[in-house]
């Protein structure tokens, strides 16, 4: 399910085909029954106008919850940025060779957060993830050696600000690990599925039903598009931009 999910393409394409297909299906359920009579048809509309209602405020709530997960994502990636930006700031309070160290650790880390964010592939995200742990155990060998050495509460400086940098690293995972759960998606469309088999029920006896069999299922199935596109950190086109660990990067010092 969540390969699906994580292919808005695909998600709009077997949306639609679903959606449209349980259109026609009520409209082959409304062919072979006797004409509604007046009064049985504005009870269906009523009954359709709940239910559309209804669905629109679910895909309202769930855009919601995927835009508040895009938005934490983004904010992570500032914090993040900020921590790593400190820490190399901090790094002064240390002895020249082990401030050296923490630093030319801080970059080949900042590269790998970077890749991070632009890594779309399960094999070479794989590889940064170890690369990422490797890097923070180097970085938290090199900042506690100094320290334990010298314990002064200057020193404890890059310490805390070494665990800033491990912490937003922590952060930003469980952000990009938090998706809308399948369970709402399962709703949506399971309520999806019934208002397109009222309408295509309703609109049997309404001039330009083809019309009709089409609108709502390519409506609902951008709004899914939409979502899911949002909702999936490396999917899709609208993913949060490393603009921060990037402009940091060349911010810093080339030695």
């Amino acid at each position: 399910m969540r390969s699906i999910l994580d292919n808005p393409a695909l998600v709009f394409l077997i949306s639609f085909l679903i959606l449209w297909l349980s259109v026609r299906l009520g409209t082959t359920v409304a062919s072979k029954r006797p004409p509604a009579l007046e009064a049985e048809r504005d009870d269906l509309g009523v009954i359709l106008g709940a239910t559309l209602t209804l669905l629109g405020l679910i895909i309202g709530f769930t855009f919601s919850m995927a835009i508040s997960r895009y938005d934490q994502r983004k904010n992570l990636e500032e914090a993040e940025a900020n921590a790593i930006g400190t820490e190399f700031v901090r790094a002064d309070v240390l002895p020249a060779a082990d401030a050296a160290k923490v630093r030319a650790l801080l970059k080949s880390y900042l590269d790998q957060r970077v890749l991070f964010y632009n890594t779309r592939g399960t094999d070479q995200l794989r590889q940064v993830n170890a690369a990422t742990s490797q890097l923070q155990n180097d970085l938290w060998t090199a900042v506690r050696a100094p320290a334990q050495a010298q314990p002064t509460p200057i020193s404890a400086l890059a310490m805390q600000g070494m665990n800033d940098v491990l912490n937003s690293q922590g952060y930003t995972q469980a952000a990009w690990w938090n998706r809308i759960p399948t369970a709402a998606w399962m709703l949506m469309a399971a309520i999806s599925i019934c208002s397109n088999l009222l309408v295509g029920f309703y609109a049997y006896h309404l001039k330009g039903k083809g019309l009709l069999a089409l609108v709502l299922p390519l409506v609902l199935s951008i709004s899914f598009l939409l979502i899911a596109d949002i909702d999936s950190p490396r999917g899709g086109i609208i993913r949060v931009r490393p603009q921060n660990l990037i402009s940091l990067a060349q911010s810093l010092p080339a030695n």
